[in-house]
């Protein structure tokens, strides 16, 4: 029983999984022909080998530079700064951006002690001055994620012929008044535009 255990352990402590979804992922594994686990163990293997932060925009990829920054039909001028390298797969699957990123590694929070010096920040700020002309802002419309972006629109502004934008925020495509909390009302109100 140990090996069961030490999975269930290991499986409880990603982001999302509790004890009872990490012992009927297990027991899901051990049922399942055993070429299955092997694939998982062998592709978890290959992940924490080969990938790594990109050196210029700090998107996880197995290349360096990664997919984005080697791309050179993508639009140089435009920088969208996001949270987590996480944060770029739901922007890609708009369709709707043609520029680069770059990830902060996570957002200002001074209860958790993370300052801006944790941050890729630097980084970003070195980015700018190469002939970026807009910076978008995509944080997470949390009060980290605008603490953030109100610190970033500080030290970006700084910089000559920088225009800087922060993605909308309002009531998604389908959704209902009635299930809107107040702070997204809000934010519809304030972004509403002419039709």
């Amino acid at each position: 029983m140990p090996a069961i255990e030490d999975l269930v352990t290991e499986l409880a402590r990603l982001p999302g999984i509790g004890r009872k979804t990490a012992q009927r992922l297990t027991y899901h594994l051990l049922k399942a022909p055993p070429g299955e686990a092997r694939r998982l163990a062998r592709a978890l293997d290959r992940v924490a080998a080969e990938v790594k932060a990109c050196s210029r925009c700090g998107n996880l990829s197995d290349s360096d530079p990664c997919e984005y920054c080697a791309n050179p039909r993508r639009d140089s001028s435009a920088v969208c700064v996001v949270e987590e390298a996480s944060d770029i797969a739901a922007i890609e699957k708009s369709g709707r951006y043609r520029g680069l990123y770059h990830v902060l590694g996570g957002r200002l929070s001074p209860l958790d002690g993370v300052g801006p010096e944790d941050l890729s920040i630097p980084g970003l700020m070195s980015r700018l001055q190469d002939g970026t002309s807009e910076l978008i802002i995509a944080t997470n419309p949390s009060v980290e994620g605008e603490a953030t972006a109100t610190y970033l629109h500080r030290l970006a502004s700084g910089v000559d012929g920088l225009r800087v934008t922060r993605l909308a925020r309002g009531l998604p495509v389908g959704g209902d008044l009635e299930y809107a909390d107040g702070v997204t009302i809000a934010e519809a109100f304030v972004g509403r535009r002419e039709m």
